[in-house]
């Protein structure tokens, strides 16, 4: 299909086999009376189940179906770019495969975005998830990332979200950054809301998070700290803390200076003097990284970017397309 389409619904996939059936069946029921013309995008993220053989399956008997299947398991983020990529519609809508998202959704986001806004956030407002080991540290997770980004979301974690097609088109997603989409998407201007969605209780399969999500999720909210404040000015934060670090070190010196003059003691084994010359040394590099970083950016922003993910093979109506 080459023609635009109302909306693209982006799934990544990985060992779902069980829930495919009723995931598809679901969405079809739920987008087909809106009167809207739609089409389901869901990635195998590599599964090493029978995902691929139920998705090529499902695809020649359902029309609006187009299976992606990746080489190998790139990871959600990689999983969700492709989608991104593959989607036609002017909306994008992108949700779990597990069945814990709730496709009746879709409208209400869908409408929502249509009020102004350029991302619609769902909320999993009643979480049907375990209270210690899911609901607590999501809870302390959506504080901090709010506090840190300025964006004040109540559920970053929830995976049910709609985005207008021309916000998609100015990010590029790498490492594990789908959680930080929201924050991304603020970067590039982007209207931001969200609305309360259902939440089930998951029914086949188990959940693919481990506790190493938590320091994954630390270290990228590092990353889009620094890309919300200084992705366009990186001298900013080098070039201020080499400014200082190169003052402190001047200010110690000539006070050593001083001190040596007026009193005639020898300053060469004190270690005030080590710590000024350390104090220039990092100064110096602090703003020359802040110079190429200023390179790089610039880089970054005028050359093409490498996809995060390959493609093995793609079907629609049972038919290989590549």
């Amino acid at each position: 299909m080459n023609e635009q389409l109302d909306i693209s619904i982006v799934v990544p996939i990985y060992n779902e086999e069980e829930s495919l059936p009723q995931l598809v069946e679901q969405l079809v029921n739920a987008l087909r009376p809106t009167g809207e013309s739609f089409e389901l995008v869901l990635i195998n993220d590599g599964s090493s189940d029978r995902s691929a053989e139920v998705l090529m399956k499902l695809s020649s008997e359902v029309p609006e179906l187009l299976c992606v299947l990746l080489r190998k398991n790139y990871g959600q983020t990689a999983a969700m770019a492709a989608g991104f990529d593959m989607a036609s519609g002017e909306i994008v809508v992108s949700l779990d495969g597990d069945l814990q998202n709730d496709p009746a959704d879709i409208p209400l986001l869908v409408n929502r975005l249509r009020d102004g806004f350029d991302l619609v956030s769902g909320w999993r407002y009643q979480r049907q998830d375990a209270a210690i080991k899911r609901k607590l540290p999501s809870r302390i997770a959506n504080r901090l990332i709010g506090r840190v980004t300025g964006v004040r979301l109540n559920d970053y974690g929830c995976s049910l979200k709609a985005y207008r097609r021309e916000v998609l088109s100015d990010m590029r997603l790498y490492g594990e950054l789908h959680r930080f989409l929201p924050v991304l998407a603020n970067i590039e201007g982007a209207r931001i809301t969200e609305v309360k969605v259902n939440h089930r209780a998951r029914k086949y399969g188990q959940s693919k998070y481990g506790i190493d999500r938590t320091f994954r999720v630390l270290m990228d909210l590092l990353t889009v700290w620094f890309m919300n404040r200084f992705l366009t000015r990186p001298m900013y934060v080098f070039g201020f803390g080499g400014i200082v670090a190169i003052f402190a070190s001047l200010v110690t010196s000539t006070y050593l200076l001083l001190w040596k003059f007026i009193s005639g003691q020898n300053i060469g084994d004190r270690p005030l003097l080590i710590f000024a010359l350390l104090l220039g040394i990092t100064g110096v590099q602090l703003f020359c990284f802040g110079l190429l970083g200023e390179l790089q950016i610039r880089t970054y922003h005028e050359s093409q970017g490498r996809p995060i993910y390959r493609i093995r093979d793609t079907f629609r109506g049972g038919r290989r397309l590549s």
